[in-house]
């Protein structure tokens, strides 16, 4: 039975019952066949080591060199390109540990405006190509190019292997394709074959191609629970295929259900463009440990000013106020906050955050605090608090009258009381170590710590 085949230097594609070894027209090996590549539709898109890539594009002297974004003695690596990686190096690992490991690498501070630049111009890129386009970072995300053949005059496999020679073209940005039919797979995929992937899991082969794979490759297994189900004797993917789902709930509530249908490659979820952001926040790592709540206090505004600024600059408004610390000995602590009206106001959120902050000191030394907003709308022109709370309203009227000060003179125009001779505790090249577009994802995606 004939196969399809697509080049993807040239763009040439066929069938055959043996796809070639190189492209009849180009003599590139670089040829992807398989028995449903022109039928499936659901994609996941990552880019390449991300930050890096971009780097290297700009400054070809460090092409073939060993790359880590980050900074600082005491932050953690944002991305680290693959010669990197061959050396141990990987992204959330501390600096102190990735400097042991490769001490030869090069190192550059992230330049948040430069990736969120490229991030954009590669997103008209896709959405050229599908309305329905569900970003899950700044470097990543879902695209369903079902019913868009008539629209392309080609089947999705060759859409997205012209997109992505395309992006490497223009842009000087490798991407990696995961192509199947449901976005567990194709997320899945997308990793197998980096860089410059393009990896293709069939609706016939689902159950063979995850049954020797690790449990841990399930998104939302983390190593605790990993550790669970081994000293329960499940390991494999293929053994949760073995067990009748209602054991699986039996022993492990919702999560044995979601184990049950994602081990059998079942996942429902749809591609929505309208996936709005579900998290603002900013947060940064300390120089020197901190312990008491005056010096803690003077990073929390710190932060929160930067925060706000992000929020004013999207028009939205937030709910819910989310304190994060993590200490000397990297244990992370999260608590939250819900108000009663949602704000952007920099003085609402640092409050809420002030007193979450209060409860945590106990004498631990902390050596990152952030904050986050969650609860997120389009914001109406001000806070409706303004109208119920008299000292409410005089506070936002000055921070607003800030705001315009700083906007015609810029941001050290006027600074706060509290941090005019805030002391140099912070790393710079750290302070907002997560992208602008920091999200939670859904289904625990974020917290698998995929490298850039």
């Amino acid at each position: 039975m004939a196969a399809p085949w697509l080049c993807r230097d040239c763009l040439e594609c066929g069938q055959a019952a043996t796809a070639p070894m190189r492209c009849p027209a180009c003599g590139s090996p670089r040829i992807r066949s398989h028995a449903e590549l022109f039928a499936l539709t659901i994609a996941h898109v990552d880019c390449d080591a991300f930050y890096a890539s971009v780097e290297k594009r700009d400054d070809h002297s460090l092409r073939d060199k060993p790359l880590i974004i980050g900074g600082g003695t005491r932050g953690v690596v944002s991305t680290c390109c693959y010669i990197a990686r061959q050396f141990g190096v990987r992204s959330a690992m501390p600096m102190f540990q990735a400097r042991k490991l490769c001490p030869h690498a090069t190192i550059i501070k992230p330049n948040m405006a430069k990736y969120v630049d490229v991030s954009r111009r590669i997103r008209g890129y896709m959405d050229a190509l599908t309305p329905l386009v569900e970003p899950l970072s700044i470097d990543e995300a879902f695209l369903d190019l079902t019913g868009t053949q008539a629209l392309h005059k080609a089947p999705a496999a060759l859409v997205l292997a012209r997109f992505a020679k395309a992006v490497e073209t223009d842009i000087g940005v490798s991407i990696s394709v995961g192509l199947s039919h449901n976005k567990f797979l194709a997320k899945l995929a997308s990793d197998l074959d980096k860089p410059r992937g393009f990896a293709v899991i069939g609706s016939a082969e689902t159950l063979g191609f995850l049954a020797p794979r690790p449990i841990s490759m399930i998104y939302g297994v983390g190593k605790v629970f990993t550790e669970t189900l081994r000293k329960d004797g499940l390991v494999t993917i293929g053994q949760l295929q073995e067990e009748p789902p209602a054991n699986l709930m039996r022993r492990y509530g919702e999560m044995g259900a979601r184990l049950a249908r994602l081990s059998r490659g079942q996942d429902s979820r749809r591609i929505s463009s309208d996936a709005a952001m579900k998290t603002i926040s900013s947060e940064t790592t300390f120089n020197t440990d901190i312990a008491t709540l005056d010096a803690l206090s003077t990073q929390l505004l710190q932060v929160t000013e930067r925060l706000s600024e992000r929020l004013k600059a999207k028009t939205i408004v937030g709910d819910t106020v989310t304190l994060k610390l993590k200490s000397a000995g990297f244990r992370t602590r999260t608590r939250a906050r819900h108000l009663m009206i949602p704000t952007q106001l920099a003085n609402v959120i640092y409050e809420a955050g002030l007193q979450l902050l209060a409860r945590e000191v106990d004498g631990t030394a902390f050596r990152l605090i952030g904050v986050g907003v969650s609860g997120l709308e389009v914001a109406d022109g001000t806070d409706p608090a303004d109208l119920l709370e008299p000292a409410i309203a005089r506070k936002a009227a000055a921070e607003r009258a800030m705001d315009r000060v700083r906007t015609r003179f810029g941001r050290d125009a006027v600074v706060r009381g509290k941090l005019y001779k805030l002391k140099p505790v912070t790393d710079p090249a750290e302070a907002d170590a997560s992208p602008e577009q920091a999200l939670d994802l859904s289904e625990h995606e974020q917290t698998q710590g995929k490298p850039r």
